[in-house]
């Protein structure tokens, strides 16, 4: 076995939220029982995908401001809001909002780029303005000076009856230190590190640099280069936060039949990790199915893992809410104290 990592100082979970056509409210509440369960369990943030014109959750920060009245303790998470369907005011007032009212628990993470399938939905999101829309990183730099208390308007002091504020209201002190960028080239996290971000990187990478002699990329590599150039380039160096989402499913506690279920749907994606895919040439990680010890020997071996001490561990998209609960329940039983992780704030019950 190679050598231990450094212990996992966090350990997190995130999820897309599916929900049925004709009944959508099932879904959205499968989703924050998922959330309270996973603060029974100790896990320290929870983490929720964002899906537009899907049956996924598609306002993230709506769902979590209910979760911040189910639960007490656990973080929550926004991996990723893609800013490019956002007004970065609008969207750094209800972040603000949220974040008061879960305590300071709230953790934004947000990427870059024009929106999924643009021409489909340009007219309906921008019918306007379509043509003049910056989705580049200075969107989410208007974000970060909006959340940071920087000026939003010229309008400020008393006018009749109404007091303006020249900032976004509310403002919600320590927001900006917990926003989060979801990033997986060079070039994006540098940026995120000189902007002072915190880095999410996930189970995609780009294909950067040149191939092994057989063709292929080596994803643990890439990653750990990304992680390294990142710290190196941010203002907190060693200390900068980054968290890690591979697609992990341990299944010490799983029935036969969702073993075989699990492997089904691994061995269904694995085709996609052998080449790069598509014109952006995104590679990605193989999903982590098998006993939690197995798993746990292939994360100390992983080169992007082994620069990390905190994770939030993907959950696959299609499975069912007892397959969410088994899973869940084994990386914090079994899964996470294998990797040197110890719950945080376990009830009684517990």
């Amino acid at each position: 076995m190679p050598p231990l990592s450094e212990p996992l100082r966090k350990l997190g979970f995130l999820t897309i939220g599916l929900f049925d056509r004709e009944n959508p409210r099932a879904g959205h509440e499968s989703t924050l029982e998922l959330i309270e369960l996973g603060e029974r369990l100790g896990f320290d943030s929870a983490w929720l995908r964002h899906r537009h014109l899907q049956y996924g959750i598609s306002s993230p920060v709506a769902v979590l401001a209910a979760a911040s009245q189910r639960t007490r303790r656990i973080e929550l998470g926004t991996a990723v809001i893609p800013l490019g369907w956002e007004n970065p005011l609008r969207l750094a007032e209800d972040l603000a909002t949220v974040d008061l009212l879960s305590g300071g628990r709230l953790h934004p993470g947000v990427s870059v780029g024009e929106p999924m399938h643009y021409d489909q939905v340009r007219q309906a999101l921008y019918p306007d303005t379509g043509d003049a829309e910056d989705f580049g990183y200075e969107r989410v730099r208007r974000l970060l000076d909006f959340v940071a208390g920087e000026k939003a308007s010229d309008q400020g002091g008393t006018e009749g009856f109404e007091v303006f504020s020249e900032r976004v209201e509310p403002y919600a002190p320590g927001l900006i230190r917990r926003m989060w960028y979801g990033g997986a080239s060079t070039r994006s996290v540098l940026w995120a590190a000189q902007n002072g971000m915190n880095l999410l990187t996930s189970s995609v990478v780009k294909a950067e640099g040149e191939p092994a002699a057989d063709g292929s990329f080596d994803f643990a590599g890439i990653q750990a280069e990304q992680i390294r150039a990142f710290r190196a380039a941010h203002p907190e160096g060693a200390r900068a936060r980054v968290s890690q989402g591979l697609v992990v499913i341990p299944t010490d506690s799983a029935t036969p039949e969702q073993r075989a279920r699990y492997e089904a749907y691994a061995a269904q994606r694995m085709p996609r990790t052998a080449v790069p895919q598509g014109p952006g040439r995104l590679l990605f990680a193989p999903d982590l199915v098998g006993p939690s010890a197995q798993i746990a020997e292939r994360l100390h071996a992983h080169a992007g893992f082994r620069e990390v001490d905190e994770v939030a561990f993907a959950l696959p998209f299609t499975f069912e809410a007892e397959d969410y609960v088994q899973i869940l329940t084994d990386i914090a039983t079994s899964l996470g104290p294998a990797l040197g992780w110890r719950p945080s704030g376990l009830t009684a019950a517990q």
